[in-house]
């Protein structure tokens, strides 16, 4: 299976092309918004294409042509305002859902905000509402395409070292997980077809990763 990650430079994509590149039946493609992020996935051996987020429906397609499924890590990131959320977590994913049928990619992996209800949008604070708004259009855009999609609800990210044990369930309680341990999460969905039509709150738990998944 090829798999093309989106937002790759970010943390958890890294850690995702790391965990491809070093299985046996998976290999990456790291879609990435410029060719000087391309030597950590040129020296993990995996393949390299340069697209943006904010530019054409049909440059994504391109880049995801001769693939076999899609993960959408990408994100605006903490230090960016409204516009750029817009941008990037509603409108670029959008699109690259939108690519992924122009690109006949039928398998998408959507890593998600925890909690993305409607409820979640009114309850967010004035700053952070705007992205919860974000992913939950996304979201919803996903799920009414005939795409063969999983929605993967991560707890409050964080650098720790992963500890390859998680809680998961279409609800749990709020607690944080590690980028590590998220992109574990993705890998073990990318291996369960099981998971197809599915969306899960994930954060650190007990229960090894692969036996979670598999309850799903």
């Amino acid at each position: 299976m090829k798999v093309l990650v989106v937002g790759a430079n970010g943390q958890i994509g890294k850690h995702l092309v790391t965990l491809i590149q070093d299985s046996e039946n998976m290999k990456a493609k790291a879609m990435i918004r410029n060719s000087k992020q391309a030597a950590f996935f040129e020296n993990a051996g995996a393949e390299t294409a340069v697209a943006d987020l904010e530019g054409e429906i049909d440059n994504i397609a391109d880049v995801a042509k001769d693939v076999d499924a899609i993960v959408f890590t990408a994100g605006s990131g903490p230090s960016t305002g409204k516009d750029k959320t817009i941008m990037v977590d509603l409108d670029g994913a959008v699109k690259t859902i939108e690519a992924a049928k122009v690109a006949k990619v039928k398998r998408f992996i959507m890593i998600s905000s925890f909690d993305t209800r409607r409820e979640a949008i009114q309850a967010a604070s004035e700053s952070f509402a705007p992205y919860v708004a974000a992913k939950h259009y996304a979201d919803e855009w996903l799920k009414a395409t005939d795409l063969d999609y999983t929605i993967i609800h991560p707890g409050k990210l964080t650098n720790n070292k992963g500890i390859g044990k998680v809680e998961v369930a279409v609800e749990v309680d709020r607690n944080e997980i590690p980028r590590e341990d998220v992109a574990s999460v993705i890998f073990a969905v990318l291996e369960n077809e099981r998971t197809i039509g599915k969306e899960f709150q994930v954060v650190a738990g007990t229960t090894p990763i692969k036996d979670a998944v598999d309850t799903i």
